[in-house]
């Protein structure tokens, strides 16, 4: 099979980029084709305002070149990661003039959501759901906090809205979580094209030891990823339980005071993926304090590949992935006392938590193995070109 996939490279490397590049390093071993048509946003600073609004719309830049591609070599699908900002829903266009199927996957709540979170002024935001024109985000300039640039992406979604592109133009998009895959259906997406296939970790960790004797917080230093709940909930402990924090963001600052003032709090900044990896492995447990609708959550899923589990926030798709008492234990969402309870309940009880090692390794080895993520990938694929999804 020879598959084309699109996307739009952000400034900041993220999850999203790591679980697309694992596709499709995948998809080479097994013997498939890839060829890649991407844009970066460093672009963005050059083209200027109103052009780039325009092209957020519709791009015949990028339908050209898709176009053109699809034209000169015979691709099998189309799977686009992420057309926003630069490359617009165009190329499903472009596809769609050249008979090609077309595959979407859902990272984020963009097509539903002007700044793709469903998260504003530090809580859940659904105030765009179900609207043909997502007004209230434009009130509120919720992309990137700029009214003008929110008006673009709101015009967009209108737009593709009116032109039924969402429902027409696309064969099968991928939702990573059954909890996102409800949320599209809400926002009107047809339910038979979603299919829910998650992330994967590849190749497979071995298992850590799980004796470092500290919690790991591995993620964006930001609000929507709890970063205050989990520093409170570190002020409730007195600093009876170590933390370390790997990562960087718009609330680092916020992090070093806390180091100043906790001093059973670590900041390690960023790190590669192999520190992390036995930090994690050596970890307690992962703390996932996040307070938006996550999408899926890759980093949970590579603690259980390290046999580590996870004390995450019972909100969105990282409850759906964390079974409490079984992989992991779930605190409510915003609440650092609770947060406390959880960790002291874990740290409490050697027992629960070398159990709860062996079933996060175990659900890693069930659901998240690049094996079954292929023979999932392949069946949806099927979908898009026949029409018929494959057993699985």
């Amino acid at each position: 099979m020879r598959i084309l996939t699109i996307h739009n490279n952000y400034q900041i490397r993220g999850g999203e980029d790591e679980s697309r590049e694992a596709e499709e390093k995948l998809l080479r071993e097994m013997g498939h084709e890839v060829d890649v048509y991407q844009e970066h946003n460093d672009r963005v600073a050059s083209i200027g305002a109103l052009p780039m609004a325009l092209r957020t719309i519709w791009s015949k830049e990028s339908y050209n070149i898709v176009k053109q591609k699809l034209r000169q070599s015979k691709f099998d699908l189309v799977h686009i990661q992420n057309f926003f900002p630069l490359i617009s829903p165009s190329v499903y266009y472009a596809a769609k003039s050249e008979g090609v199927p077309v595959v979407q996957t859902l990272r984020n709540y963009r097509l539903l959501c002007p700044n793709g979170l469903f998260f504003r002024d530090g809580q859940v935001c659904e105030d765009c759901m179900g609207k043909f024109i997502p007004y209230p985000g434009v009130l509120h300039g919720c992309y990137r906090e700029n009214r003008p640039a929110t008006i673009a992406v709101a015009t967009m979604l209108t737009a593709h809205r009116a032109m039924r592109t969402w429902m027409e133009m696309v064969d099968v998009y991928i939702s990573l979580t059954e909890f996102a895959r409800q949320k599209f259906i809400a926002g009107g997406f047809p339910a038979e094209k979603i299919i829910v296939k998650p992330n994967f970790v590849n190749p497979a960790p071995d298992v850590g030891c799980g004796s470092g004797g500290y919690a790991l917080f591995v993620g964006r230093l930001s609000v929507e990823k709890g970063l205050d709940t989990l520093l409170a909930a570190w002020k409730y402990l007195e600093g009876k339980v170590p933390l370390k924090i790997v990562g960087d963001g718009p609330l680092a600052d916020q992090v070093v005071e806390s180091v100043k003032i906790l001093p059973q709090v670590e900041w390690l900044g960023r790190r590669p993926m192999s520190e992390v990896h036995k930090l994690m492995g050596e970890a307690m447990f992962l703390v996932f304090p996040s307070k938006w609708y996550e999408t899926f959550g890759r980093v949970a899923i590579e603690a259980f590949a390290k046999g580590t589990p996870v004390i995450a926030a019972n909100i969105g798709a990282i409850a759906e992935l964390v079974d409490s008492g079984r992989t992991g234990l779930l605190f409510s969402p915003g609440n650092s006392e609770d947060l406390a309870t959880k960790v002291q309940l874990a740290v409490a009880n050697q027992d629960l938590l070398a159990q709860m090692r062996r079933e996060a390794r175990a659900e890693f080895e069930a659901k998240y193995t690049a094996q079954q993520n292929y023979y999932r990938m392949m069946a949806i694929y099927d979908l898009a070109s026949n029409g018929s999804l494959l057993k699985i």
